[in-house]
């Protein structure tokens, strides 16, 4: 029988999925309808029989941990299962908040050192796959490992935002490197690290450093056996805007090889009032749903094209949501249409609208890294007066009132919100 702790690092700001994220952790963005984030990485280790978890939070942790709860939602709750929620031990002295991957297992070796567990697993709470990580851990007794990692063959455009690695033919890592501009490999980290409990906190202890992926990792290749465990499944970082809307648009494919029931996700029902409470969805008299995954409470009067739509979400008459991903209880008004756009919860967007339409002619101007396919995103609680025209590559901040709209037409990459704000 494998066995493991499990550390999961839940505490990242997540600056590039822009407003989506001004009022939450990244982990706990919602996602694909029914979930968030956090759910998939909860749920491998649920269905992977760990039992011993804990979850290390720190940015605008609350929404997250009203939906961790107690962890029942994953049947980590009981007798010989718990789910441990740990901040930064903040106020203590030579303590502060967390400073990177590394910093924040180290702020917390007491939760490691009290188990009787031989291995560590170290994951990230903001990838979207699925993994049974006893096949990994496996790998990793067998190879006798100090450290593996879990790895997968990504696009070169997207290695310099990844750790990625060389392997010999015995699957060791022979060299290795974080973010780089210039990959010597497209083999990429997934952020999942199987340790020997003993090897990590020894390293941890000897080392004030921040990160595993600039530091510990580089430092073990140089005095340990670190191997690399090759995945071929499903797997994204939904880090940016775009990853994060392209990873909801596979679920709408049935080639993707995306599929959250097949994976067993579990998610906290009773959260948001997800389902407790909810109607069935209804497609109302001149409504129409193509291709699109419609949650319960949803009422939809338009039409409805290769879109999400989470629950509570109201379609007004003659509305037109296309390739769009909308979140719990928004309004979208009559007559408006609504085109590759990411739309959070609570907002309410008036009658005839248009957003998301028009030329791809420029990036968004004030986050130009963040926005330049043609997306929109309106912030949470975001209200859009009638008849207010939002081009493509826009971005409307949260709480956004109808007297925040000083025209009629905002042309593609503007953002409207406050001027000062550059981090969203």
């Amino acid at each position: 029988m494998m066995s493991a702790v499990a550390m999961l690092l839940a505490g990242g700001v997540g600056t590039r999925l822009n407003v989506l994220v001004s009022k939450r952790a990244k982990p706990a963005v919602p996602f694909a309808g029914m979930y968030r984030i956090i759910d998939f990485t909860l749920s491998n280790i649920a269905n992977s029989g760990i039992n011993r978890v804990a979850i290390l939070t720190q940015y605008k942790p609350l929404s997250l941990m009203d939906h961790i709860g107690d962890g029942s939602s994953w049947d980590l709750s009981g007798r010989s299962r718990g789910v441990r929620i740990l901040p930064p031990k903040t106020g203590e002295k030579d303590w502060d908040w967390y400073r990177g991957t590394a910093d924040a297992v180290r702020q917390n070796l007491s939760f490691l050192t009290s188990s009787d567990k031989k291995m560590a697993l170290v994951l990230s709470g903001d990838h979207v796959y699925y993994m049974d990580y006893r096949q990994m851990m496996e790998f990793h007794r067998d190879r006798g490992a100090h450290v593996t990692i879990g790895m997968i063959e990504v696009p070169w455009e997207q290695t310099s935002q990844l750790g990625t690695a060389i392997m010999d033919e015995e699957q060791r890592i022979v060299d290795w490197e974080e973010k780089s501009p210039n990959a010597k490999s497209n083999l990429a980290s997934m952020g999942i690290y199987v340790f020997d409990i003993n090897y990590l906190v020894d390293a941890l202890v000897a080392s004030r450093e921040a990160d595993f992926g600039h530091h510990i990792i580089p430092k073990a290749l140089a005095e340990a056996k670190v191997y690399g465990y090759r995945f071929n499944g499903y797997w994204r970082d939904v880090g940016t805007v775009q990853a994060y809307w392209e990873a909801n648009m596979d679920l709408l494919d049935p080639d993707s090889g995306f599929n959250p029931e097949a994976w067993r996700i579990m998610t906290n029902l009773a959260n948001d009032g997800l389902s407790y409470d909810r109607t069935p969805a209804r497609v109302l008299k001149g409504g129409k749903v193509v291709r699109s995954i419609v949650s319960p409470g949803c009422e939809v009067a338009g039409l409805v094209v290769n879109s999400i739509l989470s629950p509570g979400v109201i379609v007004k008459p003659n509305a037109v949501i296309e390739d769009s991903v909308i979140m719990h209880d928004a309004v979208i008004g009559e007559g408006t249409p609504v085109r590759r756009c990411i739309i959070d919860k609570n907002v309410v967007v008036g009658a005839r609208v248009s957003i998301g339409h028009g030329e791809i002619t420029t990036a968004n101007t004030r986050f130009p890294e963040h926005l330049s396919s043609g997306l929109s995103v309106v912030g949470k609680n975001a209200n859009i007066p009638t008849g207010i025209t939002i081009g493509a590559n826009c971005i409307v901040y949260p709480e956004m009132q109808a007297n925040d709209f000083t025209k009629a037409l905002f042309l593609g990459g503007e953002t409207i919100g406050p001027e000062e704000d550059k981090d969203a």
